[in-house]
């Protein structure tokens, strides 16, 4: 069977242009006017509480470096646009990845904005495109309800912890950056945080490889999933624990992206999403 109709691969080949020349005119503009609006926030707040001041370097890195990745994977798109629609199946994966970074770099910025900045948060537009090119994919494929049901809450979830993530570990180093007693560290409760921020960023890493791996239907991709699932359901319950017992702090945020992480391993290990997800020869594994 083929993975799309000559018409709905006609379709995502338009939809491929239209998202790419987003990415490369106009996302790159809402990145530049989202951070200098968060750092001109930031500064002011720094000067009145100092611990928010590593966040200006943090995200004066953070959005220019996905506004790279957004641009590239833009060009792609539309470099890409006669392939899909001549509907060659290695398209699928390649363009689940790309559009995977709009969709999950727009959530990640868009949380600094929203905490920063009053009104309409920019980066939800560059989510929101992302996310039409990925759900249109995944629903327009000729393939089973199962299939079609247990790719897109996995490789959805899977998108939505890199954004849980990144904003995490990117949280721990602004803690590390401005703790009084750096270069040492006083106690566990720190101590906690310089353990978990590479961890973090690594299962994002791990993530988005599994976003391609499960697009493309390989037994990695099923794999890499549950390892960084369990590793962030294992380091963010650690990390709430501690921060919540040994330190003053009372926030709850650690506990935000639970319901996604249940919701991951719940796809990966249901088995009539298991036996979908998985080839023939990964169900033996």
């Amino acid at each position: 069977m083929e993975e799309y109709s000559k018409s709905k691969s006609m379709i995502l080949a338009i939809l491929a242009v239209i998202v790419g020349l987003f990415m490369i005119a106009i996302a790159p503009f809402l990145i530049q006017t989202s951070v200098e609006r968060v750092v001109e926030a930031l500064i002011k707040i720094s000067a009145e509480k100092p611990a928010y001041a590593s966040g200006i370097q943090i995200f004066s890195i953070a959005f220019p470096v996905y506004r790279g990745v957004i641009f590239v994977g833009g060009v792609a798109m539309i470099l890409m646009a006669g392939q899909i629609a001549k509907g060659k199946k290695w398209t699928y994966p390649v363009t689940m990845l790309i559009t995977a970074f709009p969709s999950a770099g727009g959530m990640f910025m868009m949380m600094p904005y929203v905490s920063f900045i009053k009104g309409f948060p920019l980066p939800t537009v560059i989510a929101m495109v992302g996310l039409l090119f990925f759900w249109t994919s995944i629903f327009l494929r000729n393939t089973d309800k199962w299939m079609k049901w247990g790719q897109f809450l996995a490789l959805t979830f899977a998108g939505m912890l890199t954004t849980h993530a990144f904003i995490t570990g990117t949280g721990n180093l602004r803690m590390l950056m401005t703790r009084p007693e750096k270069p040492m560290f006083s106690g566990l409760g720190v101590w906690i945080l310089s353990w978990s921020a590479p961890i973090q960023w690594l299962c994002v890493i791990m993530l988005f490889i599994a976003i391609y791996q499960l697009a493309a239907h390989k037994a990695m991709g099923w794999w890499l999933a549950l390892i960084a699932s369990f590793s962030l359901l294992i380091m963010d319950v650690s990390l709430q624990v501690i921060r919540l017992t040994m330190t003053t702090s009372t926030a709850w945020d650690y506990s935000y992206g639970l319901p996604v992480l249940i919701g991951l391993i719940f796809t990966l290990l249901f088995p009539k999403f298991k036996e979908k997800l998985l080839p023939d020869e990964g169900n033996s594994l």
